[in-house]
């Protein structure tokens, strides 16, 4: 089975645009971006079409490459004072020159809609989480869309970062699976992946995980995007291991799609929020 990110996307994107419509609300998203990396710039172009679609205002600033910490975090802290923003998305990566972390820091938990602040990343690994990152969020959701009972499961994720590998293990954890993480140290990684359930790859190298890696009947989520050989491809060889996998995402239109419908979710929920902090 191919789990069709954009089919699911679509569906979820027209049911949050009408629950905004009747919603009453206006919610808004800002996005922040350092630079004209063509990627990140395509990335913000993709959530700013998405925030029309649903009825989501947005704004995005653009800072020049050369921009300091200081300069960017100034640009945030406006944001985070301004009562008609919703959420705001600093795009990563920054620049070389620029202290990430303070930047991601300089973001009201409130408005994070990415997930990445340590306060709201401490909510989810405590088991109470407000905002959780989008991707990891998104492939949850696009399990459940397709009846995927997690409960029991032994969950293996290859990748350890912030953006995708720890927070997906938490939510896993938090839906009674059995998790291992995997990473670059991980010693004979083909056996520990050879017994997951799910298998979720997230480490940046086009069609590491070949068919010997996978258990026969697993569900594999490809959150990888590389090009090789002039094609777009995931971390997973998806021709070779389809066919041993019960069911798995493709590259492109698997996890991407839903990570963008994640962030317009979360959007909407920040600013349902923003109303009545105590009641969510």
């Amino acid at each position: 089975m191919i789990l069709d990110g954009t089919r699911i996307r679509e569906k979820r994107l027209e049911l949050l645009k009408e629950e905004i419509d009747e919603s009453g609300l206006t919610p808004r998203l800002a996005t922040v971006i350092v630079g004209n990396d063509p990627a990140s710039e395509l990335y913000v172009r993709m959530k700013h079409k998405a925030c029309e679609q649903v009825h989501i205002g947005s704004v995005g600033i653009t800072l020049p490459g050369s921009a300091t910490t200081a300069e960017v975090i100034r640009e945030v802290t406006a944001l985070n004072g301004d009562p008609d923003i919703s959420g705001i998305l600093v795009q990563l990566p920054l620049p070389p020159q620029i202290d990430t972390l303070q930047v991601i820091e300089s973001v009201a938990p409130a408005k994070d809609v990415d997930g990445f602040h340590p306060e709201n990343l401490g909510r989810l690994f405590s088991g109470h989480p407000v905002f959780a990152p989008c991707t990891p969020l998104g492939i949850m959701n696009l399990l459940d869309e397709y009846g995927f009972g997690l409960a029991g499961m032994h969950a293996v994720v290859v990748g350890r970062s912030i953006e995708v590998g720890r927070p997906m293990g938490a939510l896993l954890l938090s839906r009674d699976a059995t998790v291992t993480t995997c990473h670059s140290k991980t010693r004979d990684l083909p056996a520990i992946t050879s017994q997951a359930d799910l298998l979720v790859v997230a480490i940046g190298k086009a069609r590491f995980v070949g068919p010997s890696m996978v258990k026969e009947g697993a569900v594999v989520i490809d959150v990888g995007t590389n090009r090789a050989d002039g094609v777009l491809c995931g971390d997973v060889d998806f021709d070779r291991v389809k066919d041993r996998a019960s069911a798995i995402t493709p590259v492109p239109g698997g996890v991407g799609p839903m990570t963008i419908a994640t962030l317009m979710e979360n959007t909407f929920f920040a600013a349902k929020r923003s109303l009545c902090p105590g009641a969510w």
